[in-house]
């Protein structure tokens, strides 16, 4: 029963709209009403009635420690038992800018943010400064936030389709542009893998035409591993967006890359960019204690691991059920794309069989394992994930699976 969460709905649908403060929440590509968390541990959220789900939502990625991780939450604690904000300077803000910096390649500046749509935002800011252009190219099917460049095509926003380097070539030689902005991993259509040579020849681009090359990594960023996708791909890009990865789930952002970037950025050049919460000081002890577990190597191999047994179990569970469908991943990140035979770019993935997408969540949620309400997003495996749960999930994926009425695919 999910009584306290239909209640709690109808209650929010009076003060907000939709009823949530972020559209994917309200179940709306799956249709029925959304759970209400009430608390979290490990690998398991509690509904308001206190029902326990194997949880592959992770708040939305930041979360490769598992929920309520004892070290995040207790360097929360003593931060904030300090004061919650001082809008002023602290040692915190130093100590995660240079753990970044060691962490990923080729940054050598980093300016705290609040969010992934305020450190993308900054970005393409600091771009057409630096190269006095204003033109950007985007990829279809790619989410960077909710600025309005980003929601658009047209004007100074150019799409481009992932994957396709001779359509960015096109629009290179076409426009003025200042940059090109990119999920090296495109984990918003669903987990869609860059094919062999695609991030190198966008970087190889972006140089003849002195272009920056951005890497939104807001979702992949620590979670590849301690460099995120410039160390797993071995591309370095110009700037690079961070999102909740480094506040260890709490509201947090940054944006960083080369000095002589950087620096433009004010106070020390004319790019104004400020926040008043900016580098708040219970959110920098939460990502400095999230960044120094993942110096444990150990966390990569197993979160990677278990991201393996379960996408490869899922996949052997569809196959053997007649149903087309396939599976995606790369580490701890997957996708179970329904109705198609691969996905490697915005156009194969969006034709994917949403109602049956819908269908399998919700025998899923029935089983008490909560996936993301939407076939275009994707699973987050964290280190609080056991071999247990992921046999535990395969099981009732693969009851849910074959009991569903399976359609005909010509």
């Amino acid at each position: 029963m999910i009584d306290k969460s239909k209640t709690l709905f109808e209650r929010a649908v009076q003060v907000m709209p939709g009823g949530v403060n972020s559209p994917v929440r309200a179940f709306k590509a799956v249709g029925g009403t959304p759970l209400f968390i009430n608390r979290a541990e490990g690998s398991r959220i509690y509904d308001a009635d206190d029902n326990e789900y194997i949880d592959y939502v992770s708040s939305w990625g930041p979360l490769i420690l598992g929920h309520n991780n004892a070290a995040i939450r207790e360097a929360v604690t003593r931060a904030a038992q300090k004061g919650m904000s001082f809008g002023a300077p602290t040692e915190a803000e130093i100590k995660l800018a240079e753990k970044i910096r060691a962490f990923a390649p080729g940054i050598e500046m980093v300016r705290m943010v609040n969010s992934g749509t305020e450190a993308v935002m900054s970005a393409l800011r600091l771009a057409r400064a630096y190269t006095r252009r204003c033109k950007v190219i985007k990829f279809e099917g790619c989410y960077h936030g909710h600025s309005d460049s980003m929601l658009v095509e047209g004007g100074d926003t150019l799409i481009a389709l992932y994957n396709d380097l001779g359509g960015v070539e096109e629009l290179l030689k076409k426009n003025d542009v200042a940059c090109v902005i990119v999920e090296p991993v495109a984990a918003n259509m669903g987990v869609v893998l860059p094919k062999r040579g695609f991030l190198s020849g966008l970087k190889e681009l972006c140089g003849v035409y002195g272009v920056l090359l951005v890497f939104d990594e807001v979702i992949t960023g620590f979670r590849l591993g301690k460099g995120g996708a410039q160390e797993y791909y071995e591309v370095r890009a110009d700037l690079v967006t961070y999102g909740q990865s480094i506040g260890g789930g709490m509201p947090v952002g940054a944006y960083g890359g080369r000095k002589e970037i950087m620096e433009l950025v004010a106070p020390s050049g004319p790019v104004y960019q400020a926040g008043t919460l900016s580098g708040n000081p219970v959110a920098m002890a939460a990502g400095l204690a999230q960044l120094e577990a993942l110096e444990n190597q150990d966390v990569y191999s197993h979160i990677n691991r278990m991201g393996e047994k379960l996408a490869c179990g899922l996949s052997a569970i569809v196959q053997n059920s007649g149903l087309k469908a396939c599976v995606n991943r790369i580490g701890s990140l997957s996708s179970l794309f329904f109705g198609i035979e691969s996905a490697d770019d915005y156009k194969s993935a969006k034709k994917a069989d949403t109602e049956l997408y819908a269908r399998y969540f919700h025998g899923m949620l029935g089983e008490k394992v909560y996936l993301a309400p939407s076939q275009f997003e994707a699973v987050f495996v964290s280190y609080a994930h056991t071999e247990n749960d992921i046999d535990e999930t395969l099981d009732r994926a693969e009851r849910v699976i074959n009991s569903l009425n399976l359609l005909h695919y010509p």
